[in-house]
């Protein structure tokens, strides 16, 4: 009888902590990952070792006994390549782990030496890693270039036990903020600000894309960018006038000089190709005679006259050749 209350207190002492409090102990797993359910027993003052999940029994281990070895029964077959109990201890390893995994386990330690089997529960959580966190802004108002909303992070799916967090940041400073939503309110100076949503859960976290604030109230943001478009515009506006004002000066100053120089060079050809100013004609008769001292009348009828016109550079006649003698005529002819 000495051996049965050594038995019991080495069972409590192995049994300490949230067994002895009566608290689970928690536990966490990721969808598809593996969980180990602790249990640290001397197997010699052991009868049997029953794992229950809920109300139904998963696993049943009979310790092993001199020769014989171990026997561990698993009530369904869909657990038995998901269960194991690593080198070779009594500890629970339960792997592939499902969503409705989540639960209350129990494991029950009998003896013949006990009235009561001692027990150990574990609060089991299984979680889905964390996508991508989703941000919907809220309605928007725009006073006086002033933003004010509000963003709201979400998850689609997998949202159990999900905690929300917030950076804001801009080139001077880094702000933080809990919960899901985030009031904002901002001037058009602060345009440069990013607003990013962290989603955490025991075993994974993610953030979101980054919302930028120029892109929030288009009204505010969009107050600068108005002011940049008018002030670009009328710059180019006031360029524009001031280039052509230019250009037509420098053709108007070009056009000038060529003109002038065109009539340099008309009055230059004109000084070159131009003479005296004719006179009116002046009709000069010079009668030269070339008579013999009797004329018949037969003669004068065969009288010649002609007109000459003199330029005033000529300023004496010129004398036609004087005809010679023929004997027996005699020529008398008039030169006007």
């Amino acid at each position: 009888m000495i051996g049965a209350p050594a038995c019991v207190i080495f069972l409590l002492c192995q049994l300490t902590g949230p067994a002895a409090s009566g608290i689970p102990k928690k536990l966490v797993g990721a969808i598809g990952g593996s969980v180990i359910f602790p249990l640290n027993l001397s197997v010699n003052l052991v009868d049997s070792i029953i794992w229950v999940f809920n109300s139904t029994t998963l696993i049943t281990i009979q310790p092993k006994m001199g020769d014989k070895k171990a026997l561990i029964i698993v009530t369904q077959k869909r657990n038995k390549e998901r269960v194991n109990f690593p080198h070779e201890g009594y500890s629970l390893k339960l792997s592939r782990l499902k969503k409705n995994d989540s639960g209350i386990y129990r494991v029950e330690i009998h003896s013949s030496t006990l009235q009561d089997p001692l027990t150990q529960e574990y609060e089991l959580r299984v979680y889905e890693y964390l996508s991508k966190p989703k941000v919907v802004i809220g309605l928007q108002d725009n006073k006086n270039g002033t933003c004010v909303t509000n963003l709201t992070c979400s998850m689609e799916h997998g949202e159990e036990d999900v905690t929300y967090s917030w950076k804001s940041l801009d080139q001077a400073t880094n702000e933080s903020h809990s919960g899901s939503i985030l009031p904002i309110s901002w001037r058009w100076e602060k345009s440069d600000m990013t607003f990013i949503c962290m989603a955490s859960n025991p075993i994974s976290s993610n953030s979101s894309n980054p919302i930028f604030a120029q892109n929030l109230c288009e009204g505010a943001a969009g107050g600068l960018a108005l002011y940049v478009i008018l002030y670009v515009l009328l710059s180019f506006i006031l360029l524009c006038s001031l280039a052509l004002v230019l250009i037509i000066l420098i053709i108007r100053r070009t056009r000038k000089k060529e003109l002038i120089e065109e009539k340099k060079e008309t009055d230059t050809h004109q000084e070159t190709l131009s003479l005296p100013p004719v006179s009116e004609e002046v009709s000069e008769y010079d009668t030269i005679s070339y008579c013999n001292k009797t004329i018949s009348e037969e003669n004068l009828a065969n009288t010649i006259y002609s007109t000459v016109h003199i330029s005033p550079k000529i300023t004496e006649p010129h004398s036609l050749p004087m005809a010679s003698d023929t004997p027996g005529s005699s020529t008398c002819k008039n030169v006007v």
